[in-house]
């Protein structure tokens, strides 16, 4: 036996020994020990070790230039196929299809109710998938034919069946861009790669209007009105960008080794994946050898207080921000200034490793935002210049809070598992504030609107109590693990039982 291979499994031998007879880390060299802590080997931690900061930016901006444009483009499209009606709306929509009352607002609802019912289910399914390019294509492919048949509906039935099924297939897409974030990125660069594709939401607003109008001027052509055309066109422009996901969107470093990563680019992301967020745990399997659904992981996420109230905090973004894109008719001032500020704070956020802040200075602005609307709108005559520095104000708090609060709750969840169902759960949950904003405001209300813009104060309001809270909680948590060494809670608990705490174990650490 070569002399290096038996060094090489000496070293191995003396890991496993550590782990099984419990020797102390401090047995091995100080630069391996915290790595080796997350369950790398002595071989892997040295590596990743050795791997300059330059290069591992390098690296991670090599994922940079191909997962988040694809991933900005998917959710511009998205937002684009959901929020077109407003414009198909302005284009004869209602008249053609006899609507009236509040037909709208409930087509509007109607995308909604499976939209959140789904997000926990998708996300469960495409942690089972090996290549999540392929769910996440079948997806896209399937609600852009939805939305080509919506330029063909016939009645108020048609839309609302056509609506709904659209927010089937949509329900996946947004959860599961997360969690493929999550998979991608360490804790610290995550909210900013987020911002980057979540801007795409800024986007769809700025352009989609000038957009729809452009389509709208084929009125006629081939015998379909300018509004069915909105539908048509945009609907194929989405089949044809699901079906470039099964080749363009990355699927994992392993997939990516030899391809657009080197090996050693690809090793050091699984590793780095390891030592930021913890060794994938086996699954289990029946006697057929077939994958078992984890009960005791979805228990865990639906007793989870953090969760709720991060949901709360995402409701603060969903209410006033659905709102805003179905009934205002906003220019790309706005919606510029709102995507300024998501990049920004994301990327403070990021390099201070601090959410708190940034989301609850944005519900602040919210708050403000709203306080004006809700007072000065109805003499909107004599407050034009105010309402709408009032309106860029609301784009400014409403786009950073969804990068941070995503990027928070991703960062406390501890396994894959756990992290894909937690991150959809807390969506679910965020979702339904895009019912809410769907009926507040009403169109005989207007230009006052003192239920949208009070309701859209409250949820801001509570919004900045719920992150508040978590930062108190965390941070209580924290320094309370903290008055014991590692070395004392491992006396107290066995290995197995911190690994089934996942992050109720108090050698996990909360992100604030």
């Amino acid at each position: 036996m070569a002399a290096d291979e038996k060094n090489s499994m000496d070293e191995r031998k003396s890991v496993e020994e550590a782990v099984i007879e419990k020797v102390p880390w401090t047995a091995f060299p100080e630069h391996l020990q915290s790595h080796m802590r997350a369950g790398l080997s002595q071989e892997d931690a040295q590596f990743l070790h050795d791997i300059p900061k330059k290069e591992q930016d390098k690296i991670f901006h090599k994922v940079d230039w191909r997962l988040c444009p694809m991933l900005a483009v998917l959710y511009l499209i998205s937002h684009l196929d959901r929020a077109n009606i407003g414009n198909a709306k302005i284009e004869g929509l209602e008249k053609t299809l006899g609507m009236s009352g509040t037909d709208y607002n409930v087509a509007l609802m109607v995308f909604f109710v499976p939209y959140v019912l789904c997000e926990v289910p998708s996300n469960m399914i495409l942690a089972k998938f090996k290549r999540p390019s392929w769910y996440m294509g079948i997806l896209i492919v399937c609600w852009g034919i939805v939305m080509t048949l919506m330029g063909v509906v016939q009645n108020f039935g048609g839309l609302c069946a056509t609506r709904f099924f659209l927010g089937f297939f949509e329900a996946g897409f947004f959860p599961g861009a997360i969690y493929l974030v999550g998979q991608w990125y360490p804790p610290d660069r995550t909210q900013f790669r987020m911002a980057l594709f979540y801007c795409a939401s800024a986007a769809s607003g700025a352009f989609s209007g000038l957009l729809a109008a452009a389509i709208a001027k084929m009125d006629g052509t081939g015998g379909y009105e300018g509004w069915r055309w909105i539908f048509l066109l945009e609907g194929l422009a989405t089949v044809l960008m699901g079906v470039a996901v099964f080749w363009l969107l990355p699927d994992s470093p392993d997939h990516a080794a030899g391809r657009w990563l080197t090996h050693d680019e690809a090793r050091f992301l699984k590793l780095y994946h390891i030592l930021t967020r913890g060794a994938p745990k086996p699954k289990k399997t029946n006697a057929e050898g077939k994958t078992k659904f984890q009960w005791s992981v979805l228990r865990s996420v639906l007793k989870d207080w953090q969760i709720y109230l991060q949901a709360v905090v995402f409701a603060s973004n969903a209410v006033p921000n659905y709102g805003l894109k179905f009934t205002m008719l906003l220019t790309a001032p706005p919606y510029a200034c709102g995507a300024i500020s998501a990049l920004l704070s994301s990327l403070l956020a990021d390099r201070f490793t601090w959410r708190m802040p940034f989301i609850v200075g944005a519900q602040a602005f919210l708050v403000i935002a709203y306080s004006i609307l809700f007072s000065k709108a109805e003499d909107i005559t004599n407050n034009v210049a105010l309402c709408y520095f009032a309106v860029h104000l609301a784009c400014v708090g409403i786009y950073p809070i969804l990068p941070g609060c995503n990027a928070w709750t991703i960062n406390n969840l501890a396994g894959p598992a756990k992290r894909a169902m937690g991150i959809a759960f807390m969506i679910c949950i965020g979702n339904c504030g895009g019912i809410i904003g769907s009926f507040i405001y009403q169109e005989k209300e207007k230009p006052k609107y003192p239920t949208g813009f009070g309701t859209s104060l409250a949820f801001a309001a509570a919004g900045m109590t719920c992150a508040l809270t978590l930062e108190f909680l965390f941070y209580t948590i924290n320094k309370r693990n903290a008055q014991k060494t590692e070395e004392e809670w491992r006396a107290i608990y066995t290995e197995a039982q911190l690994e089934k705490m996942g992050d109720r174990s108090p050698l996990f650490k909360y992100h604030l």
